[in-house]
C-alpha cells in the first residue's frame, strides 16, 4: 500500500469522489453536488493506493493555523477491517503535523466513534445531527 497526497481535479481525485460517493453517500440516497465538490479545491487531498487503485481516501480543511478538519474518510468495502483506514488516518496525522498543525477535528458518525476513539480521538460536546444522522464532534491534538 502506498499513501500520497492527490491533486483536485485530477483522474486521481475523480476516483476519489466515485469512492467517497459509493461507500458515504449512495447508502444515504444522497449524490455530490458539483457545487460542493468545487468548495473542495484548496483542501488536502490524501488517499490509500493498491497498486494503482484507490482503496481509501479522505480530505482535510484548514480551519485555522493551529487546525486542521479531516473529512469523508472512505474505504473501499473489500478493504474495511484491514487496518487501512486506520493507517489513513495516521498518515493524514503525519501530513497534518509536517504542515505546522497541531489539532485534529472531525465529525464522526455515531457508528464510527470506536473507530476513532481506538486513535486517541475524544468526544467534545452532543450528539448532533448532520446529513440526517447521529454525529459527534471529535478532537485530538497531533
Amino acid at each position: 500500500m502506498n499513501f500520497k497526497e492527490i491533486i483536485f481535479g485530477s483522474q486521481d481525485y475523480q476516483s476519489a469522489v466515485k469512492l467517497r460517493d459509493d461507500i458515504l453517500r449512495k447508502p444515504l440516497n444522497m449524490q455530490f453536488e458539483i457545487a460542493n465538490l468545487a468548495k473542495e479545491k484548496h483542501d488536502f487531498h490524501l488517499a490509500c493506493f493498491e497498486e494503482h487503485t484507490i482503496i481509501a481516501v479522505l480530505f482535510l480543511t484548514k480551519i485555522d493555523e493551529n487546525t486542521i478538519r479531516m473529512r469523508q474518510v472512505a474505504v473501499n468495502e473489500n478493504w474495511q477491517n484491514r487496518k487501512v483506514g486506520t493507517q489513513l488516518v495516521k498518515f493524514a496525522e503525519s501530513f497534518s503535523k509536517e504542515r505546522g498543525f497541531s489539532k485534529m477535528i472531525l465529525h464522526s458518525r455515531k457508528i464510527a466513534l470506536k473507530f476513532y476513539q481506538r486513535l486517541s480521538y475524544n468526544i467534545i460536546g452532543n450528539e448532533f445531527l448532520e446529513i440526517n444522522i447521529p454525529h459527534f464532534k471529535m478532537e485530538k491534538h497531533i
